[in-house]
């Protein structure tokens, strides 16, 4: 990023209430609870919103994650399809239904060395400073091919319990910094609620829209990008460099509450 000053977001009652070109989304803890689907609430909102305008969906999981929480929650339209991005691993990736299938458009990945050396770093620092966890949900590190994310309490950890293990971020932070100087020549920041994502450097949600608006044509002056980390320090806040408009959301509920004002203007 070259030194362009964050802009601030919108708190989601004061943002605009028209219809841009372009609609970007976090995904955990914006469109739905961590590691959860989306409920019947918002996966009819997001029908009726695929309807007007293209949207975005960014976060840090898979592409199967991505499958999981939203794409088997929408009815099978390939019109509407043809307008919805996904961008999984923070825009590493990006996907787009194309001839009846998803389709990968590109990968930024990280080398097998960088791979292996990001899992030796995280789980060395993690144990000395005690945030290693003997019982989880599932692997505590996942290679997801262009990212490596370190999930203190397994990668399907129920919300309540990630809420109770890091209530306030200060493990997650104190781990990251203890983590990126190792790790320079790669990019090391928070991710949800207890993860921590590792990219090439220079690969954030910036990057990922970046891409989007190389992709699509769509300028950034048309685009709004709701997210729930949209503070200083959280894993959306990098988009804010961009000319787009942020709007803040405290969860699903919030994100529903702002679609429903857009789709009613």
């Amino acid at each position: 990023m070259t030194g362009t000053t964050s802009q601030q977001p919108f708190a989601w009652q004061d943002a605009p209430t028209t219809l841009p070109a372009m609609i970007a989304f976090d995904l955990d803890d914006t469109l739905a609870p961590s590691k959860t689907a989306l409920s019947d609430e918002m996966a009819e909102l997001l029908v009726e919103l695929l309807r007007h305008v293209d949207v975005c969906i960014i976060s840090g999981g898979q592409i199967e994650q991505f499958r999981m929480q939203v794409v088997n929650r929408l009815p099978e339209d390939a019109e509407a399809f043809t307008r919805l991005h996904l961008m999984p691993t923070c825009g590493t990736q990006y996907w787009r239904f194309d001839d009846g299938a998803w389709v990968q458009r590109y990968a930024t990945n990280l080398t097998d060395q960088q791979i292996t050396d990001a899992f030796e770093i995280i789980e060395r620092t993690a144990r000395e400073l005690g945030y290693w966890e003997s019982d989880t949900w599932g692997p505590i590190l996942e290679n997801r091919g262009s990212q490596v994310t370190f999930s203190a309490l397994g990668q399907e950890a129920p919300v309540d319990e990630k809420k109770k293990w890091d209530p306030t971020g200060s493990k997650k932070e104190a781990l990251r910094a203890a983590i990126a100087p190792q790790l320079p020549d790669l990019e090391v920041r928070s991710g949800g609620s207890t993860s921590i994502d590792v990219t090439l450097q220079g690969v954030d949600k910036a990057y990922g829209m970046r891409q989007l608006e190389r992709e699509t044509g769509i300028a950034f002056e048309k685009t709004i990008f709701v997210g729930d980390r949209l503070d200083e320090g959280g894993n959306d806040y990098p988009v804010l460099v961009l000319p787009l408009t942020g709007v803040k959301v405290d969860g699903p509920d919030e994100t529903a509450a702002y679609l429903r004002v857009l789709l009613a203007d």
